[in-house]
Formats: C-alpha cells, structure tokens, sequence
C-alpha cells in the first residue's frame, strides 16, 4: 500500500460502487468535509493502481461539491477477487452506537453538528429496559417492540 495525494480529476469514481447518499444526508457529508478536511488526511480514500475508488466513493463525490482539489489516497495493488471483497466489506456497518455513552459524553447539539441523527425518541422514559427488547429483524439489534412497524 502507499499512500499519496492525487488531483481529483485522476481519482475514478467506482461504476460498481453499492452504495449511494442522497440529498441531506449528501450536503452533510459535504460541509463536514468543509468544516473539517484533517479527517481525510485520517481516512483516505482508497484506490487501485488505476486510481478507481474501492473505498470512500461518497468522501470523493463529496469532496468535488465542497471544492477541494486533490485528495488523500491509498494506493493498493490487490487481485481482482480481492478489490471486490474490499468494495462491500469496507462498506459494513457492524457495529450499533451506545445511547448511554453518546448520551453523557456529548450534546445533543454537539451530536447533530456531528451528522448523528439521534432516534425520534431520544430521551424518552418510557423506553423498556434493555432485557426488554426484542430484537429486529432487520437489523438484529434489540429495540423497542412497541416501536416495530411493517414496512
């Protein structure tokens, strides 16, 4: 892996890219870039040796709205099988937020600015205790059942 900056204009967008950010969600991403750019320094986009995006196509898209010129690159020459697995496993969400911890270690306000968009009852009392969850089966994890809805 080496790690470079390249202009904006040699980084390809991946055509096979699974994910996609729409139209808040999207300009939040961009003035977080705005506000804070050192975070791309952090969290490169990464690129194969023909500079497409396995890793970070929404930070790149997000990055031309907000105007910036080059980006912060890993370059890594991996087997095609390889840059596939990449692709959706750079993309998995495993891990679930702790409502306790974001509750008493940061502001509401803080957390919004952030991009965290806290639960419709954040806050609540009568949320049930954790033990009485039950767990959702879409994303697995323990909720309220009085809040399950068919979609």
């Amino acid at each position: 892996m080496k790690k470079t900056t390249l202009k904006i204009s040699q980084i390809k967008s991946n055509p096979n890219n699974p994910r996609i950010i729409r139209d808040a969600k999207f300009e939040k991403l961009v003035q977080s870039i705005k506000d804070f750019p050192e975070m791309l320094d952090a969290r490169e986009i990464v690129v194969n040796t023909e500079h497409v995006i396995l890793g970070g196509n929404m930070r790149y898209k997000a990055s031309q709205s907000a105007g910036l010129k080059e980006l912060p690159v890993k370059i890594v020459d991996w087997t095609e099988e390889k840059q596939r697995e990449f692709v959706i496993k750079d993309n998995i969400g495993n891990g679930e937020w702790d409502a306790d911890a974001l509750a008493n270690e940061w502001s509401d306000m803080d957390l919004a600015s952030f991009g965290y968009e806290t639960p419709p009852d954040w806050g609540s009392d009568d949320e049930p205790d954790l033990e009485d969850k039950v767990e959702c089966p879409t994303c697995h994890s323990k909720v309220n059942p009085n809040k399950i809805t068919d979609q």
